[in-house]
């Protein structure tokens, strides 16, 4: 049975938008950073990991019957406007292509919080496959999904190969409407940690140097930066494209948008799509392939 849509879910909704009484009342630890800037406007501090995980539990509090959501400090804290946004833009791709609303996807990099698999069970009712390398994170994933009582909905997965994407983790009897991931945006340690002294710089910080997400190393660097992961995601989906009906990926960077296509299309991808998405003033994008014959698209 599909789950009860929620209501007042803060799909798109800029941080000014935010209902902090509501999301207060749902999570009083985030009570203390919430704080009114100098346009008399309630927010809390971006660049405080502490505040922005406090702000994401209260979002799933409020609004996604989640009663329990937590992870080591240094794993990634996603930003969850930002990654429902990815969620219904899968949905209106997958209704393009008269895909079922009982569909199962593969979240690719799922991590600790296990983010996409909630959300898009909570949205639309999906069934997930989450995967990852990192067996700390598959735990801590594993006692989300157990402590809120969706181990019906969502299975977990663990990559034996750190090389590999999708071999090792797609078995014979699978099928999956589409796949999905955040794929790691950067090369190294040393440019993950130059874009955060920017961003801080950026907000005026002059505080202890933190990733207000945080974040271990394989979520968030890969020899070759997002573009080397992505191609190998790429050519690895030729050997499932009898499994699956799209592949999608976020592309943080503009530039590796034509290269990739470029790639799919010696892959021989019969559709290939850049699903634009904003948020505030952050652009990022989907890039999105399909290997079936004639898929029927209207989006």
């Amino acid at each position: 049975m599909k789950p009860e849509k929620p209501k007042n879910q803060p799909t798109n909704h800029s941080q000014h938008n935010y209902d902090f009484s509501k999301l207060c009342n749902a999570h009083a630890p985030l009570t203390e950073y919430v704080f009114k800037n100098k346009y008399q406007t309630e927010t809390v501090d971006f660049s405080n990991p502490k505040a922005v995980k406090a702000l994401n539990t209260a979002i799933l509090f409020a609004n996604y019957k989640i009663t329990f959501w937590d992870f080591p400090k240094e794993n990634l804290c996603p930003p969850i406007p930002g990654r429902l946004a990815y969620i219904h833009q899968l949905a209106k791709l997958l209704k393009s292509s008269s895909i079922s609303e009982n569909a199962t996807l593969l979240d690719i990099g799922t991590g600790a919080g296990c983010i996409y698999p909630i959300l898009g069970n909570a949205e639309y009712g999906w069934q997930f496959v989450g995967t990852d390398i990192d067996k700390k994170s598959l735990k801590n994933a594993r006692q989300i999904i157990d402590k809120n009582n969706l181990s019906k909905s969502i299975r977990l997965r663990c990559q034996p190969e750190k090389s590999q994407v999708l071999k090792g983790i797609i078995f014979p009897a699978d099928t999956f409407a589409a796949t999905l991931c955040n794929p790691p945006f950067y090369s190294s340690k040393e440019e993950a940690f130059a874009a955060t002294k920017r961003k801080l710089k950026g907000l005026g910080k002059n505080t202890a140097f933190v990733r207000n997400f945080s974040g271990t190393h394989h979520e968030l660097w890969y020899k070759g930066g997002e573009i080397a992961f992505i191609a190998n995601y790429a050519r690895e989906s030729v050997l499932f494209q009898k499994q699956c009906n799209w592949f999608t990926a976020l592309v943080s960077k503009k530039e590796n948008i034509r290269p990739l296509k470029v790639l799919l299309k010696k892959l021989k991808a019969t559709t290939v799509k850049t699903i634009a998405m904003q948020r505030g003033n952050k652009n990022t994008r989907i890039l999105a392939w399909t290997f079936l014959p004639e898929p029927a698209i209207k989006y």
